[in-house]
């Protein structure tokens, strides 16, 4: 039975979107202004993207947000795979409730809360801070994310491929390579594809990780927009929302593939 939508409804889905994408409507429409006043529409142009490519000061701390990203988001999925069989194995032992709580705590703790922690635990340890405490900043809050979406997946498994594998003499990291891995690859690359837009918009933990010489792309549009926006600054956030869109999407439709390829398998 299918409800119709009623003008309520319809009502609160559109001032919902409204308040959601027309900030950001809004910031990539004048990316495309041609005026120096960035509030001051003239007519279209792109002349401010044409400007933020001949301008190499953005590429550096570009360069830097990527590698961040890159790794931490590896070590993002590689954690929270290890997490994930330890959820969804090992379901008995007393700890268990305390384990999962501890998992997704980042999840509810305010990123203020998450990085002040971090900040004054290298303090305490004498840990200069640089692109190792940056990527352990990024893969704290990416990894718990990462064994949500890893978590569901194999909950949904029938291990017994794995037990199979195991009676005809493959080994436990040899029946988890061979018969569960390529099962839970899609929820792998939507986890990592996360994993990686997070980094790359991350701005909280990395202020209170980083060190001297350490830049990255939202810290360096934080500090231009502090003293005046430039129009550029608004081609550049055009960008960014660009990627950052392309790596949800194709995360999106990852899973969407993976769950219409397990219906098809199993009717």
């Amino acid at each position: 039975m299918h409800r119709k939508f009623t003008w309520f409804s319809l009502t609160s889905l559109g001032i919902g979107l409204a308040f959601l994408y027309l900030p950001i409507l809004t910031l990539v429409i004048l990316s495309f202004n041609d005026s120096t006043m960035v509030t001051v529409w003239t007519h279209p142009s792109t002349r401010w993207y044409e400007t933020l490519f001949t301008n190499g000061s953005y590429w550096g701390p570009a360069w830097v947000t990527i590698r961040i990203a890159l790794v931490a988001s590896t070590l993002a999925v590689i954690m929270g795979t290890l997490i994930s069989c330890v959820v969804v194995r090992m379901k008995r032992f007393k700890t268990r409730p305390i384990f999962l709580g501890m998992t997704i705590a980042p999840l509810v703790l305010p990123e203020v809360i998450t990085g002040l922690s971090l900040m004054l635990m290298f303090t305490a340890f004498h840990i200069d801070r640089g692109y190792a405490t940056v990527i352990i900043a990024h893969t704290t809050l990416a990894m718990c994310f990462s064994s949500v979406i890893i978590t569901a997946r194999m909950s949904s498994l029938d291990l017994s491929t794995e037990e199979a594998a195991r009676d005809l003499g493959c080994g436990p990291i040899s029946a988890f390579l061979h018969a569960t891995l390529p099962a839970i690859l899609p929820a792998i690359v939507s986890a990592y594809l996360l994993a990686f837009a997070m980094s790359l918009d991350n701005l909280v933990m990395t202020t209170f990780t980083t060190g001297p010489g350490i830049t990255t792309l939202p810290m360096r549009i934080y500090s231009e927009v502090t003293t005046g926006i430039k129009p550029e600054i608004n081609a550049l956030s055009s960008m960014v929302i660009l990627v950052i869109a392309m790596f949800v999407l194709t995360s999106s439709l990852v899973t969407k593939y993976s769950a219409k390829k397990e219906a098809l398998s199993f009717p």
